[in-house]
């Protein structure tokens, strides 16, 4: 069945794409490319998400607090003012379905009257208000895990089982959501690649993505452009294409249902290229 994001919905039978926008001046990939003498564009900031859209994006992730190892948090009018009128207008002018990236019970509410199909929340509606606030809008979340703040998360991570700890808090998380009145299918989880993890954390998470994909939500997954790209290739971050994709075809392999990217065009080419193999394995079972 497909999944009901607002006005749209989605089968995610196949894998599917979010294109990502960031309408911060200090995300790590694509920070500050939608501003103007210090003010962001929102004419710019709706070409890219026009652009992403063509080259095949499911969805488009707006965003406007940096949640960047050391990100600094910004105030709740300032995240509003960076990101309710681009929902509305990648929602409305483009008719596209959007996420919005918020863990503010304001910006949630907000974005939802603007026409957003989707909260993607970091935290996984722990902030205060959030998770009522989430609710009441009547739309599916995507609860992610991380271990601490952006601002401290990756000094010092520490886990006994990367995969059991993840695993423990996303079912903990479901089950406040459900107590809360969500439905089942109004949920996806996310493991939360590079929130309070090392790189061998990162790299266990992704060999064992199949246990997280088994609980039976749909999962969506962030790999694009990441550090640790950077710790096992030594690119720097306009570099790491070829490893993005790898990633993105071995989450899918392992269960993702969607792949979170910054190169659009690229990672669809290679889900196209997964689904045909899949396909034809389809065809030729007995």
């Amino acid at each position: 069945m497909p999944v009901i994001f607002g006005d749209h919905s989605l089968d995610l039978s196949r894998p599917r794409i979010m294109g990502v926008l960031n309408t911060t001046p200090d995300s790590f990939s694509d920070g500050g490319r939608y501003y103007q003498s210090g003010r962001l564009s929102l004419p710019l900031a709706l070409q890219r998400a026009r652009q992403m859209l063509d080259e095949g994006a499911d969805m488009i992730d707006i965003g406007g607090e940096s949640t960047r190892p050391g990100a600094i948090p910004v105030s709740e009018q300032e995240e509003l003012d960076r990101v309710v009128p681009v929902v509305e207008a990648v929602a409305g002018e483009l008719g596209a379905l959007v996420s919005v990236d918020t863990s503010s019970p304001a910006v949630m509410r907000e974005s939802a009257a603007a026409g957003a199909g989707l909260i993607n929340d970091v935290r996984a509606l722990r902030r205060e208000g959030a998770l009522e606030a989430a609710q009441r809008t009547g739309l599916p979340v995507c609860l992610m895990h991380m271990q601490g703040q952006p601002d401290t998360m990756q000094k010092q991570p520490e886990y006994r089982d990367p995969v059991q700890e993840v695993r423990d808090f996303l079912l903990e998380r479901c089950e406040a959501c459900l107590n809360a009145g969500f439905q089942a299918d109004q949920l996806l989880l996310d493991p939360g690649f590079g929130f309070g993890k090392s790189l061998e954390h990162n790299l266990e998470l992704l060999r064992r993505l199949r246990e997280l994909a088994d609980l039976g939500y749909p999962l969506l997954v962030g790999l694009s452009r990441k550090s640790m790209l950077g710790k096992l290739l030594g690119r720097d971050v306009a570099q790491r294409l070829p490893g993005s994709l790898a990633l993105a075809m071995a989450s899918v392999q392992r269960g993702a249902k969607i792949i979170r990217v910054h190169d659009v065009a690229a990672t669809c080419d290679v889900l196209r290229v997964f689904s045909a193999l899949e396909d034809q394995a389809g065809a030729h079972s007995p």
